[in-house]
């Protein structure tokens, strides 16, 4: 009889053993109906997920952004491909709370703008978090980045066409914070910046750069290369100052001297020599119409006029 009891609870709990433990099959259905279901919670998140937000920002320039590449749901890159609004803005359950009435909204986990809550640093590590490439590699460590310059200062994304990404719209957005450049560019002889020919990150860019200007180039002199490749050389006889800064004798963004000069010639050239045995110099001698001829015409340039350089056999002076 105890051996009958003994098999019984032993067959009893058998039973009781396999109905409450699953097979491994069964495990593993488990486990893929799960996965599929997440999927299609993703997915259909992925396909909706901005009309929560569309409820109450229903009008431009909020919806401006449905017209952009970051709202491109096929780019797997796009904040819309994955959480759309809360991919910059975060998780806001308490934006979307509705609270009692007459009582304000609070904002969401991350906002953008001059008169944000969020941190500027905050508010770039969430642009940091997919722009972060060879051409933002400087970036910390930059002049804008200590000044505490959001990427909202400069690029607007909820705008199809960012104006900053313009060549004709661009100087304005630096011009906002650059006054001094903005002065300079409206003197008479300037780089067509305001004329929307030339931009300015095609001298500078904007996020870092091993130059203390944020310059494009690595040098000064390489920064000007970039379109004025004529004066690069080599040449068999060279100006030095040409050699060593383009700024030595020319301003970058406007003169009201001709060719961007710092002072007009000679003036210009007499800082750097000496005209005591020059001819037509301190002798007083001038010519037929009584004036000295540095100082008629293109001055110095009469007759030295290969100023960046020569390649003529007897332009020793640069004047071949």
């Amino acid at each position: 009889m105890r051996l009958f009891r003994r098999a019984f609870i032993a067959i009893g709990l058998s039973l009781l053993w396999a109905t409450a433990v699953p097979t491994a099959a069964e495990a593993a259905d488990k486990e893929a109906a799960t996965q599929v279901a997440a999927a299609d919670a993703k997915a259909e998140y992925a396909a909706n997920g901005e009309q929560t937000c569309l409820k109450c920002h229903d009008k431009a320039p909020a919806t401006n952004i449905l017209h952009t590449k970051h709202a491109v749901k096929g780019d797997a890159r796009t904040p819309f491909a994955n959480h759309q609004c809360e991919s910059c803005h975060g998780a806001s359950p308490q934006h979307t709370r509705k609270g009692a009435e007459g009582e304000k909204r609070a904002p969401p986990t991350v906002t953008f703008g001059p008169k944000a809550s969020t941190p500027v640093e905050e508010q770039n590590k969430v642009c940091e978090g997919c722009h972060e490439n060879s051409a933002r590699i400087s970036w910390k460590g930059s002049q804008h980045q200590f000044a505490g310059v959001a990427c909202v200062s400069c690029h607007d994304l909820h705008t199809p066409r960012d104006p900053v990404l313009s060549k004709t719209s661009q100087p304005e957005v630096c011009f906002n914070c650059h006054k001094q450049q903005r002065a300079e560019l409206h003197k008479p002889s300037h780089h067509p910046v305001i004329e929307g020919k030339v931009g300015c990150a095609e001298c500078h860019n904007p996020h870092g750069s091993p130059t203390d200007k944020l310059l494009s180039g690595i040098t000064v002199n390489d920064t000007c290369y970039q379109c004025h490749a004529e004066k690069r050389g080599p040449f068999l006889w060279e100006h030095g100052p040409v050699r060593e800064d383009c700024t030595i004798c020319h301003t970058p963004h406007g003169s009201v001297q001709p060719a961007l000069l710092k002072n007009r010639a000679p003036f210009l050239c007499q800082q750097c020599h000496q005209i005591g045995h020059h001819p037509f110099g301190a002798r007083g001698d001038t010519d037929l119409a009584g004036f000295q001829p540095q100082l008629v015409g293109k001055a110095c340039l009469n007759c030295h006029q290969q100023v960046h350089g020569s390649n003529h056999p007897s332009g020793v002076r640069n004047m071949r």
